[in-house]
C-alpha cells in the first residue's frame, strides 16, 4: 500500500488555508506597493526627464539606479531574515523604501532623482526578498506552487497598473509626475499596519553571527563599476581606452575579491555551497534572462510607444496591457498545476521558451509596426515569465534546507534583479548609441545641425522643445531602434532555455524542512506508513 499524501494544512501545528490567506494580504499589499512603484514610472519617465532636461543615459540610470541597490542589498536582507524578525525587517524595508520615494518626488534634477532612487532600492530589494522568504517559511514547497499563483497575479497586477497609474498621473494636470512617487506612500503605510495585526511568525535567534558586508560592499561596488562602464563606453570614451581597461579591470578585481571573502565568511551573503548547487546554479542563468525580460520589456516598450508612436503615457500603459495579462494568467494558471502535479520543470522549460518566441517576434518592431503584431509579441513574453519566474525560486527553495531558505531564496531575487539591472543599462545604452546615431545622420541628410532644437542636452527626451521636423527624425530613431533591443534579449533568452533544459527533474516536497522531507521518502520506500511533520515555523 502506497504512503497517504502529505500536504502541509494536514500537519499538526500548521497554518490552515485561512490563516495563510490573511497573512498573505498583508504581504501581497507590500509586494504590490514595492513592484508598482518600479513600473509606475515606466510610461511616466519621458516626461519626467523632458521636465528635468534629462538625457538618454540618464533615463536608463533612473530604472538603473533602483534596481542596482536593491540588487547590492537583496541578499544582506535575505541573510539578515535567516538570523532575525521578518517581520521587523519587513518593515524597516517598507519605511526606506516610502522615504526614498517621497525624496524621489521632490527631486530638482535627473542627478537628484537618480539619488533618491537609488535610496528607494534599498528598500525595494527588502520588499521583493523578505516576502519570498516569509512565504517560504509558512508553506510547503508543494502547496507553494498554489500561492504562488496569487504571488504571480499581484506581480502582475502591479505591473499593468503601475504603467496605467503613472500614465493617468502625468495626464492629469492637478497632479504631475511627481505624485508617480508620492502615491506609494500612503499604501505603504496600510501594508504596515496590516502586517502588523496579521504577520506573526516565531522568531528562532542565533547567537554569535555576523553579517559578511565586506562581501556584500565588494559584490555592490564590483557590479556598479561595470554597469557605469557599459553606460558610458562608446560615447564618453572609446572601447579601447584607458578608461575602459581601467574600469573593467577593477570591477573584474572587485568581485573576485568578493568570490574569494565569500568562499572564506562563515556567513557569507552569497553561500557559495548554495550557488554550486546544479538546481540553483541553471536557476540562477534563467533567473538572470527573466529579470532582463520584466524589467528591459516594461521600461522600453513605454519608451517605444511614447517616444517612437507618439502616444500618451496612458495611451503607452494600456498598449503593454497583453505583456501584463500573459503574465498574470499563466503565472496562475500554472501555479496551481504545479501544486497538482508537483513538477516545476516543465512549466519552466516552456516559459523561457516562450520568451524566446516573444522576444523574436518584437525584434522586428520599427516605428510602423502594426499593434497587433506587438500585442502577439508582448504576450509570449509575459506567459513566459509568469511560468519560469516565481517557479525558478520554487525549484531552489525545494532543494535547500530551511535554515538556508532566507539566503536561497535571496541568492535568485539577486541574480534576477541583476539581470534587470544589466539588462536596463546594457540595453539601454545599446538603445542610446543607435537612437544617436539615426538621429544625427537624419538631421545631416536634412540639412538640419545636429543638436539642433535642444543644443544637444537631452538627447530629443524633450520633445515638445524641438522643431516639427526634429521631432519625426527623432521619433522614427527611437521607433527603429527599439527592434534591435529585443534581438539582444533574444538571444539571452536563449541562455536561459538551455539553463531551463539542464534542470533536474524536481519533484516538489511536501514539508518545508528539507530533513523531514528526506526521512519521510526514506520511510515511505521501506514501506513505512508516515503522517508528515508540521512545518517548522520562524
Amino acid at each position: 500500500m502506497s504512503a497517504p499524501t502529505a500536504t502541509p494544512r494536514a500537519a499538526p501545528g500548521a497554518m490552515s488555508h485561512r490563516e495563510i490567506m490573511r497573512t498573505l494580504s498583508g504581504l501581497l499589499l507590500v509586494l504590490f506597493v514595492a513592484m508598482s512603484s518600479a513600473t509606475v514610472v515606466a510610461t511616466a519617465l519621458p516626461t519626467i526627464m523632458g521636465a528635468l532636461n534629462g538625457s538618454q543615459t540618464q533615463y536608463t540610470w533612473v530604472v538603473t539606479a533602483t534596481l542596482l541597490t536593491a540588487t547590492a542589498t537583496t541578499p544582506i536582507w535575505g541573510k539578515l531574515a535567516d538570523l532575525y524578525r521578518k517581520k521587523m525587517l519587513l518593515q524597516l524595508a517598507i519605511v526606506v523604501f516610502v522615504l526614498g520615494s517621497i525624496v524621489a518626488g521632490f527631486s530638482q534634477s535627473a542627478g537628484q532623482l537618480i539619488a533618491a532612487r537609488a535610496f528607494q532600492g534599498i528598500g525595494m530589494g527588502g520588499v521583493q526578498a523578505l516576502v519570498q522568504v516569509t512565504i517560504a517559511a509558512m508553506i510547503a514547497p508543494r502547496e507553494r506552487g498554489r500561492y504562488n499563483g496569487y504571488l504571480g497575479g499581484v506581480l502582475a497586477l502591479a505591473t499593468v497598473g503601475g504603467p496605467l497609474i503613472g500614465g493617468l498621473i502625468v495626464d492629469t494636470s492637478w497632479l504631475g509626475w511627481r505624485w508617480c512617487f508620492f502615491i506609494g506612500a500612503p499604501v505603504a503605510v496600510i501594508a504596515l499596519v496590516v502586517l502588523q495585526r496579521t504577520l506573526q511568525l516565531p522568531v528562532l535567534r542565533r547567537e554569535n553571527v555576523k553579517i559578511d558586508y565586506v562581501g556584500a560592499t565588494l559584490i555592490a561596488a564590483g557590479v556598479s563599476i561595470l554597469l557605469i562602464w557599459v553606460s558610458f563606453v562608446d560615447h564618453s570614451f572609446g572601447w579601447a581606452s584607458w578608461q575602459t581597461a581601467a574600469m573593467v579591470a577593477a570591477g573584474l578585481a572587485l568581485l573576485a575579491l568578493a568570490v574569494r571573502v565569500e568562499s572564506r565568511a562563515a556567513e557569507p551573503v552569497v553561500p557559495l555551497k548554495i550557488v554550486t548547487q546544479r538546481t540553483t546554479t541553471l536557476a540562477i542563468l534563467a533567473s538572470l534572462t527573466v529579470g532582463m525580460a520584466i524589467y528591459g520589456g516594461s521600461v522600453f516598450l513605454g519608451q517605444y510607444f511614447q517616444v517612437g508612436r507618439g502616444y500618451s503615457p496612458t495611451e503607452a500603459g494600456l498598449l503593454t496591457i497583453p505583456l501584463m495579462a500573459g503574465l498574470l494568467l499563466s503565472s496562475t494558471i500554472s501555479g496551481r498545476l504545479i501544486t497538482r502535479s508537483g513538477r516545476v520543470k516543465p512549466y519552466i522549460v516552456t516559459g523561457t521558451v516562450l520568451m524566446v518566441a516573444g522576444f523574436a517576434l518584437l525584434s522586428a518592431t520599427d516605428h510602423l509596426t502594426p499593434l497587433a503584431y506587438l500585442g502577439v509579441g508582448m504576450a509570449l513574453v509575459g506567459i513566459g515569465v509568469g511560468m519560469s519566474m516565481q517557479n525558478l525560486v520554487l525549484a531552489v527553495q525545494n532543494s535547500v534546507a530551511f535554515k538556508d531558505i532566507g539566503a536561497a531564496s535571496a541568492t535568485v531575487a539577486f541574480f534576477r534583479s541583476l539581470g534587470g539591472t544589466i539588462g536596463v543599462s546594457v540595453l539601454g545604452a545599446v538603445l542610446a548609441h543607435r537612437v544617436t546615431g539615426s538621429i544625427n545622420s537624419q538631421l545631416t541628410a536634412a540639412g538640419v545641425p545636429a543638436g539642433a532644437g535642444d543644443g544637444g542636452r537631452t538627447s530629443g527626451l524633450n520633445l515638445a522643445e524641438l522643431p516639427g521636423t526634429v521631432q519625426h527624425i527623432v521619433r522614427d530613431a527611437y521607433g527603429d531602434a527599439t527592434g534591435h533591443v529585443f534581438l539582444l534579449s533574444a538571444a539571452v533568452a536563449i541562455v536561459g532555455v538551455i539553463a531551463a533544459l539542464l534542470l533536474e527533474r524536481i519533484t516538489l516536497r511536501s514539508t518545508i524542512d528539507l530533513a523531514k522531507a528526506a526521512r519521510a521518502a526514506q520511510a515511505a520506500a521501506s514501506g513505512e506508513a508516515t503522517l508528515p511533520a508540521g512545518p517548522a515555523r520562524k
